[in-house]
């Protein structure tokens, strides 16, 4: 099934690179991680300019992987096909995805769970497709219990060449860490990062490393899945903290939260699931919930492989209106200076931008 799959996908690509209807995205400045580290930290980038996939938007290939998807039998192939691809790369990288899972879904995670939901939460009609080959989506157990090995294994895909799980988190996240803290030094002035603002942070994973990053600040991670958001602060009950992380059941587009409360403002992998209209909504929350002087960071994928981007639209169903929005003007729109895009890794960009005082 991947292989015809890849065929196709190659054979669609390559036509639209002879045909020269590859466009550039406008003045991107990227930067490109080397895939392979010496242990010491995380690889030193170099800079290089990023295009825009040639399968994105009114493509041959997007309209052929489209038709393909609206064909239900051939859909469900396509979906177990990517689950498949995710949880081999974890396991051959020793991410024992099965015992992680088991661990969560035998745990008391279902107490927490009454304890973080919010029952007058209204969830926004995109919000409930289906994601990641799960039915519910990001509503269900299954899916929040195996987010965190799923997670990890998305480092080792960047990284193939890393000697473990370890070494390939330690350049995605710290390419990703270094990143937010460069440009925040370079165009907040003085400005302390003192509050922190994880949205879409799943089970937490991103939310940890803002804060181990930034250990005095006051963090809080904030999603739209009760279930993720369980899972997260199950797990944070087991550690000690100097600022304990605050976990928020509510929307990223209108979280309720109070205006100029917040240093930093992230979202790491949570844009290309969602549509543009919501992309924007995120952004425009942002910059409300922001002090002058503040940074929004976003983080998420690059450039795909065209039998990648196959087997990712079969579970991320806005893949392409993320790739057609131009997330750098969408910023500026919203009132944000400063933009600058870096590749910080082979598979994922980082953009970041300030709020003027």
């Amino acid at each position: 099934m991947a292989a015809i799959l890849a065929r196709a996908g190659a054979t669609a690509a390559g036509g639209l690179r002879s045909g020269g209807d590859v466009r550039r995205r406008r003045n991107m400045v990227a930067i490109v991680a080397a895939t392979t580290t010496t242990g010491a930290g995380p690889a030193v980038p170099k800079e290089g300019s990023l295009e825009r996939p040639a399968w994105s938007g009114e493509t041959p290939l997007s309209r052929l992987v489209g038709a393909l998807i609206a064909f239900k039998p051939l859909y469900s192939l396509m979906k177990l096909a990517s689950r498949e691809v995710i949880i081999r790369t974890a396991e051959k990288s020793n991410v024992p995805w099965r015992e992680m899972t088991k661990q969560v879904l035998e745990s008391d995670v279902y107490e927490v769970f009454d304890r973080i939901r919010d029952l007058n939460l209204v969830y926004p009609d995109y919000y409930l497709n289906p994601f990641h080959a799960y039915d519910e989506g990001n509503l269900s157990w299954l899916a929040a219990a195996e987010a965190e090995p799923a997670t990890m294994s998305i480092a080792k895909r960047a990284i193939p060449d890393a000697g473990s799980i370890e070494e390939a988190n330690q350049i995605v996240r710290g390419n990703w860490l270094n990143a937010i803290e460069e440009h925040h030094l370079k165009n907040s002035g003085n400005c302390q990062i003192n509050d922190i603002l994880d949205i879409g942070c799943s089970v937490g994973v991103s939310t940890r490393y803002l804060a181990e990053k930034f250990p005095s600040a006051r963090t809080v991670g904030l999603d739209l899945s009760p279930y993720f958001l369980a899972v997260a602060a199950h797990k944070e009950e087991k550690l000690s903290r100097q600022n304990p992380i605050r976990w928020v059941h509510a929307n990223g587009e209108a979280t309720g939260l109070p205006s100029n409360s917040f240093d930093l403002v992230s979202l790491a992998y949570v844009c290309h699931e969602c549509p543009a209209r919501a992309i924007t909504g995120l952004v425009n929350e942002a910059f409300r919930l922001l002090r002058p002087g503040g940074t929004i960071a976003l983080t998420d994928n690059s450039e795909l492989s065209p039998v990648l981007f196959t087997l990712m639209k079969s579970t991320e169903p806005f893949l392409d209106e993320y790739y057609m929005l131009d997330l750098e003007e969408t910023m500026r729109q919203a009132g944000f200076v400063n933009v600058h895009s870096i590749l910080t890794d082979p598979r994922h960009r980082t953009v970041t931008a300030t709020v003027p005082f």
